[in-house]
Protein backbone atom coordinates (compact mmCIF):
# COMPACT_ATOMS: atom_id res chain seq x y z
CA UNK A 1 0.00 0.00 0.00
CA UNK A 2 1.48 3.34 -0.97
CA UNK A 3 -0.15 6.14 1.03
CA UNK A 4 -0.22 9.63 0.28
CA UNK A 5 0.06 11.82 3.19
CA UNK A 6 1.12 15.20 5.24
CA UNK A 7 1.31 13.74 9.05
CA UNK A 8 0.65 17.16 10.12
CA UNK A 9 -2.96 16.66 9.58
CA UNK A 10 -6.13 15.26 11.54
CA UNK A 11 -6.85 12.44 8.83
CA UNK A 12 -2.88 11.62 7.48
CA UNK A 13 -2.18 11.25 11.32
CA UNK A 14 -4.98 8.84 11.94
CA UNK A 15 -4.29 6.70 8.88
CA UNK A 16 -0.86 6.30 9.67
CA UNK A 17 -1.54 5.72 13.65
CA UNK A 18 -4.24 3.28 12.55
CA UNK A 19 -1.98 1.31 9.96
CA UNK A 20 0.79 1.30 12.57
CA UNK A 21 -1.58 -0.09 15.21
CA UNK A 22 -2.65 -3.10 13.13
CA UNK A 23 1.38 -3.49 11.90
CA UNK A 24 0.35 -3.48 8.13
CA UNK A 25 3.47 -2.08 6.08
CA UNK A 26 2.88 0.73 3.92
CA UNK A 27 5.09 3.16 2.09
CA UNK A 28 4.56 7.14 2.47
CA UNK A 29 4.94 9.78 -0.17
CA UNK A 30 4.61 13.00 1.60
CA UNK A 31 2.60 15.44 -0.05
CA UNK A 32 3.33 18.59 1.65
CA UNK A 33 0.20 20.19 2.70
CA UNK A 34 1.01 24.00 3.20
CA UNK A 35 2.79 23.98 0.02
CA UNK A 36 -0.19 22.99 -1.57
CA UNK A 37 0.89 19.89 -3.36
CA UNK A 38 -2.43 18.52 -2.50
CA UNK A 39 -3.78 20.62 -5.78
CA UNK A 40 -1.34 19.63 -8.19
CA UNK A 41 -1.98 17.72 -10.87
CA UNK A 42 -0.11 14.38 -9.98
CA UNK A 43 -2.05 13.73 -6.88
CA UNK A 44 -5.64 15.11 -8.74
CA UNK A 45 -5.38 11.86 -11.10
CA UNK A 46 -5.10 10.04 -7.55
CA UNK A 47 -7.72 12.39 -5.14
CA UNK A 48 -9.80 14.96 -7.74
CA UNK A 49 -11.13 16.23 -3.99
CA UNK A 50 -7.93 17.72 -3.58
CA UNK A 51 -7.66 16.41 0.20
CA UNK A 52 -5.38 13.84 1.56
CA UNK A 53 -4.49 11.21 2.81
CA UNK A 54 -5.30 8.57 -0.08
CA UNK A 55 -3.88 5.32 -0.62
CA UNK A 56 -3.16 3.07 -4.02
CA UNK A 57 -2.98 -0.01 -3.53
CA UNK A 58 -2.38 -2.25 -6.93
CA UNK A 59 -5.48 -1.29 -9.33
CA UNK A 60 -7.18 0.15 -6.40
CA UNK A 61 -7.16 3.82 -5.45
CA UNK A 62 -8.92 4.82 -2.41
CA UNK A 63 -9.53 8.04 -0.57
CA UNK A 64 -11.39 8.84 2.94
CA UNK A 65 -9.52 8.14 6.01
CA UNK A 66 -11.84 5.80 7.42
CA UNK A 67 -12.06 3.90 4.28
CA UNK A 68 -8.63 3.34 3.63
CA UNK A 69 -8.29 1.88 7.48
CA UNK A 70 -11.17 -0.62 7.12
CA UNK A 71 -9.40 -1.58 3.93
CA UNK A 72 -5.89 -1.96 5.55
CA UNK A 73 -7.63 -4.08 8.49
CA UNK A 74 -9.09 -6.71 6.25
CA UNK A 75 -6.31 -6.86 4.12
CA UNK A 76 -4.33 -7.79 6.87
CA UNK A 77 -6.17 -9.84 8.76
CA UNK A 78 -6.34 -7.21 11.67
CA UNK A 79 -9.51 -8.54 13.52
CA UNK A 80 -8.86 -7.25 16.74
CA UNK A 81 -8.82 -3.69 15.58
CA UNK A 82 -11.62 -4.07 13.42
CA UNK A 83 -14.00 -7.30 14.22
CA UNK A 84 -15.75 -9.48 11.95
CA UNK A 85 -18.19 -10.08 14.01
CA UNK A 86 -21.56 -8.55 12.38
CA UNK A 87 -22.99 -6.72 15.34
CA UNK A 88 -19.78 -5.81 16.99
CA UNK A 89 -18.16 -4.39 13.37
CA UNK A 90 -21.50 -2.23 13.08
CA UNK A 91 -21.44 -0.73 16.31
CA UNK A 92 -17.60 0.42 15.38
CA UNK A 93 -18.96 1.44 11.88
CA UNK A 94 -21.34 3.89 13.79
CA UNK A 95 -18.50 5.57 15.44
CA UNK A 96 -16.67 6.03 12.42
CA UNK A 97 -19.44 7.37 10.63
CA UNK A 98 -20.25 9.69 13.76
CA UNK A 99 -16.56 11.01 13.56
CA UNK A 100 -16.38 11.99 9.88
CA UNK A 101 -20.29 13.80 10.27
CA UNK A 102 -20.11 15.17 13.73
CA UNK A 103 -16.85 14.65 15.52
CA UNK A 104 -14.64 15.72 12.90
CA UNK A 105 -16.59 19.07 12.31
CA UNK A 106 -16.98 20.03 15.72
CA UNK A 107 -13.03 19.26 17.31
CA UNK A 108 -11.86 21.30 13.67
CA UNK A 109 -13.19 24.40 14.56
CA UNK A 110 -10.67 24.45 17.21
CA UNK A 111 -7.88 23.75 15.58
CA UNK A 112 -8.42 26.29 12.81
CA UNK A 113 -8.97 28.96 15.44
CA UNK A 114 -6.66 28.66 17.77
CA UNK A 115 -4.07 26.97 15.70
CA UNK A 116 -4.00 27.59 11.89
CA UNK A 117 -5.22 31.20 12.21
CA UNK A 118 -2.24 32.14 14.79
CA UNK A 119 0.31 30.15 12.73
CA UNK A 120 -0.99 32.25 9.61
CA UNK A 121 -0.53 35.23 11.60
CA UNK A 122 -4.37 35.44 12.36
CA UNK A 123 -5.94 35.73 15.66
CA UNK A 124 -8.87 32.58 17.03
CA UNK A 125 -12.61 34.56 16.25
CA UNK A 126 -14.62 34.38 20.03
CA UNK A 127 -17.68 34.15 17.87
CA UNK A 128 -17.33 30.87 16.29
CA UNK A 129 -15.50 29.36 19.23
CA UNK A 130 -18.20 30.39 21.53
CA UNK A 131 -21.17 29.09 18.48
CA UNK A 132 -19.51 26.39 17.94
CA UNK A 133 -19.02 25.58 22.05
CA UNK A 134 -22.70 23.90 22.76
CA UNK A 135 -22.48 20.92 19.60
CA UNK A 136 -19.10 20.28 20.87
CA UNK A 137 -20.10 19.62 24.61
CA UNK A 138 -23.04 17.88 22.93
CA UNK A 139 -20.91 15.41 21.24
CA UNK A 140 -18.13 15.07 23.81
CA UNK A 141 -20.97 14.31 26.53
CA UNK A 142 -21.77 11.14 23.75
CA UNK A 143 -18.68 10.20 24.04
CA UNK A 144 -17.98 10.23 27.47
CA UNK A 145 -20.98 8.30 28.26
CA UNK A 146 -19.85 5.78 26.30
CA UNK A 147 -16.47 5.19 27.79
CA UNK A 148 -17.85 5.29 31.03
CA UNK A 149 -16.22 2.03 32.48
CA UNK A 150 -14.44 1.55 29.52
CA UNK A 151 -10.85 1.90 28.48
CA UNK A 152 -11.51 2.15 24.70
CA UNK A 153 -14.37 2.92 22.64
CA UNK A 154 -15.18 -1.17 21.72
CA UNK A 155 -13.87 -2.47 25.44
CA UNK A 156 -10.29 -3.99 26.35
CA UNK A 157 -8.55 -3.28 23.51
CA UNK A 158 -7.00 -0.37 21.00
CA UNK A 159 -9.33 -1.05 17.66
CA UNK A 160 -9.12 2.17 14.56
CA UNK A 161 -12.19 3.40 16.07
CA UNK A 162 -9.99 4.69 19.14
CA UNK A 163 -7.46 6.18 16.23
CA UNK A 164 -10.24 7.51 14.33
CA UNK A 165 -11.88 9.38 17.29
CA UNK A 166 -8.46 10.45 18.59
CA UNK A 167 -7.02 12.03 15.47
CA UNK A 168 -9.50 15.38 15.42
CA UNK A 169 -8.42 16.07 19.38
CA UNK A 170 -4.63 14.86 18.00
CA UNK A 171 -3.60 18.85 19.01
CA UNK A 172 -5.65 19.25 22.15
CA UNK A 173 -3.65 21.68 23.92
CA UNK A 174 -3.16 23.90 21.12
CA UNK A 175 -6.48 23.47 20.10
CA UNK A 176 -7.62 24.36 23.19
CA UNK A 177 -10.29 21.91 23.74
CA UNK A 178 -12.69 22.48 26.50
CA UNK A 179 -12.42 18.93 28.20
CA UNK A 180 -12.39 19.89 31.83
CA UNK A 181 -15.87 18.46 31.72
CA UNK A 182 -15.67 15.32 30.21
CA UNK A 183 -13.12 13.51 32.46
CA UNK A 184 -13.56 9.85 30.20
CA UNK A 185 -12.97 11.43 27.27
CA UNK A 186 -9.64 13.43 28.81
CA UNK A 187 -8.97 9.50 30.51
CA UNK A 188 -9.18 7.91 27.41
CA UNK A 189 -7.53 9.83 25.05
CA UNK A 190 -4.48 11.42 27.81
CA UNK A 191 -3.42 8.23 29.46
CA UNK A 192 -4.72 5.46 26.86
CA UNK A 193 -4.60 6.70 23.36
CA UNK A 194 -1.31 8.53 23.75
CA UNK A 195 0.18 5.96 25.70
CA UNK A 196 0.21 4.10 22.28
CA UNK A 197 3.49 3.15 20.98
CA UNK A 198 1.60 3.87 16.99
CA UNK A 199 0.04 7.65 18.29
CA UNK A 200 3.68 8.33 19.98
CA UNK A 201 5.40 7.27 16.73
CA UNK A 202 3.01 9.84 14.62
CA UNK A 203 3.46 12.79 16.66
CA UNK A 204 4.34 15.87 14.62
CA UNK A 205 5.62 18.23 17.73
CA UNK A 206 5.79 21.81 19.00
CA UNK A 207 5.96 24.16 15.78
CA UNK A 208 4.25 21.74 13.36
CA UNK A 209 7.47 19.82 12.26
CA UNK A 210 7.63 16.71 10.17
CA UNK A 211 11.18 15.66 10.59
CA UNK A 212 10.59 13.44 13.43
CA UNK A 213 7.38 11.60 12.00
CA UNK A 214 8.60 11.25 8.49
CA UNK A 215 11.87 9.75 9.93
CA UNK A 216 9.77 7.11 12.21
CA UNK A 217 8.13 6.47 8.70
CA UNK A 218 11.20 5.94 6.93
Amino acid sequence: MKIYADPITINCRKVLAGLDLMQAPYELSHVDYFKGEQKGDAYLAINPNASIPAMVDGDLVLWESNAILQYAADKTGSETVYPRDAAQRADLNRWLFWESASWFPACYTYLVENCVKPLLGGAPDDNVLQANEVQFHKLAGILDTRLQGRDWVMGSRATIVDIALAAPMHLHGWQKLPLNEHPNVRRWLMHNVESLPSWDKTWVGEGFTLERTLKKAA
